[in-house]
């Protein structure tokens, strides 16, 4: 059975995190049967990493604000949560359902496949969207 995406509940949530004039850093999305539906959403990043339960598998799209005191950037990280005590179906599962909901979730600078949360520092993710973002001037 193909994968379904909810694209009516995730598309909104989706280009409101996108929207430099909303306050919505991030959105996770989850299996729920054979579809994928918005699991949960905010503004602070560690509500963000709370939301990765050790079991469950999740999507995650987050709002980086990168560079310098000249200019401030939003990019974006698409972050798959290989849960490490998930089952091994559900992680293989995860490739599948990546698939599908990209058709949703188009445009990110990063994209992250870990099932190990020091990987999803603020910092580290900050870092690799700074360097996946070219040249980085600065004053400091």
């Amino acid at each position: 059975m193909p994968t379904t995406v909810d694209k009516d509940a995730i598309s909104p949530l989706y280009e409101a995190v996108r929207d430099d004039g909303n306050e919505l850093t991030w959105l996770t999305v989850r299996r729920d049967g054979g579809d994928l539906v918005v699991d949960s959403s905010g503004t602070e990043y560690d509500e963000f990493l709370a939301c990765l339960k050790e079991d469950e598998c999740r999507f995650g799209y987050v709002r980086v604000t990168t560079g310098d005191e000249m200019s401030k950037r939003a990019k974006f990280a698409f972050i798959t949560w290989s849960a490490p005590s998930a089952g091994a179906l559900k992680r293989a599962q995860l490739s599948v359902d990546k698939t599908a909901l990209k058709n949703v979730i188009k445009s990110f600078a990063v994209e992250l496949l870990t099932d190990d949360k020091a990987d999803l520092s603020l910092e580290n993710v900050s870092a690799l969207v700074r360097k996946a973002g070219g040249a980085n001037y600065g004053t400091g």
